[in-house]
């Protein structure tokens, strides 16, 4: 089957299209013929190295932990799916013709598979990050970074459980970010300032979702490091501000219930851009920049 892989750390030119054999699932496991496969900051992480001090990669290592697609193949022990079966969740190389999932639900009939194959990431993460940083229906909450694929999800999940979001992005995304409920603002200097004119009464928590460097000045604007988390920042923890990882707790749960949400018309994920397999590379380095709205997928035909 044709897999994007690389063997060495670097940039977007050590990503390769190969020809490797095809995967088969494990206990408890299916695997899919993927259709879509999410593109994550974690993917081009990885490949740059900056994970090696404390994950371990063996190469050649594929990319993608997330996928949507039709499932071919059911490992021992699975009872809830069958050959033939739409579903989305998490897996293993998934920006493959074929992948292995650990974690899956069904996916409804009006849900495309382009957007099914994005959401496992960044509803996980922004769900995790809302019960972590302690905020409560009725408070404010601060999102640095809130336009992307994980600021999507917890703009939109924020807003279901009553919570009033500040967001911050550029002035060209302020639009998207009213549309998901959120007040938006700017980031940069200035941020403490604008955020007091938005919320007279002060923010309750903040989430990091860019790891812009931005932990001590959240601290300072929320005025408890212990409601101030990041998905992207290492160092939070060295501020006494929280820092979210994995791995998931109850992903199919959280699955079920967005599709759910999706189906309602009560959630929504803005897909930026499509990209065929052979154009990972190209899909990572957008993501790298920074700048990207909602969330960038691999299609695999």
């Amino acid at each position: 089957m044709k897999a994007v892989q690389f063997s060495e750390y670097g940039g977007p030119e050590v990503v390769r299209l190969v020809h490797v054999d095809e995967p088969h699932a494990g206990p408890g496991q299916v695997r899919i013929a993927v259709r879509a496969a999410g593109v994550n900051p974690s993917d081009w992480k990885r490949r740059d190295g900056q994970y090696r001090e404390f994950e371990a990669v063996t190469f050649p290592s594929g990319f993608g932990v997330e996928a949507s697609g039709i499932v071919d193949e059911i490992g021992p022990g699975v009872a809830n799916v069958s050959v033939g079966d739409a579903v989305f969740g998490f897996g293993e190389n998934t920006m493959a013709q074929y992948a292995v999932l650990t974690h899956w639900v069904h996916k409804p009939d009006d849900l495309p598979f382009e957007i099914a194959g994005g959401l496992p990431v960044i509803v996980d993460t922004a769900t995790r990050a809302l019960d972590e940083v302690g905020v409560k229906s009725g408070q404010t909450l601060l999102v640095s970074g809130a336009a992307g694929g994980i600021g999507s999800a917890t703009l939109q999940f924020a807003r279901l459980r009553g919570i009033t979001v500040i967001g911050t992005a550029s002035p060209q995304k302020h639009d998207y970010l009213r549309d998901l409920g959120a007040i938006p603002t700017t980031y940069g200097p200035g941020l403490a300032e604008r955020v007091r004119q938005l919320a007279p009464q002060g923010v309750n928590a903040a989430l990091d979702l860019a790891g812009s460097g931005i932990i001590p000045e959240l601290i300072e604007i929320v005025g408890d490091p212990s409601h101030v988390l990041s998905v992207a920042d290492f160092s939070a923890e060295q501020y006494g501000a929280k820092f979210s990882h994995g791995p998931p707790k109850d992903p199919e749960r959280i699955f079920a219930d967005v599709a759910r949400l999706c189906t309602k018309g009560l959630f929504r994920l803005h897909v930026e851009k499509t990209f065929p397999l052979e154009h990972t590379a190209e899909a990572q380095e957008i993501s790298a920049n920074g700048r990207v709205t909602g969330k960038l997928i691999i299609s695999v035909a």
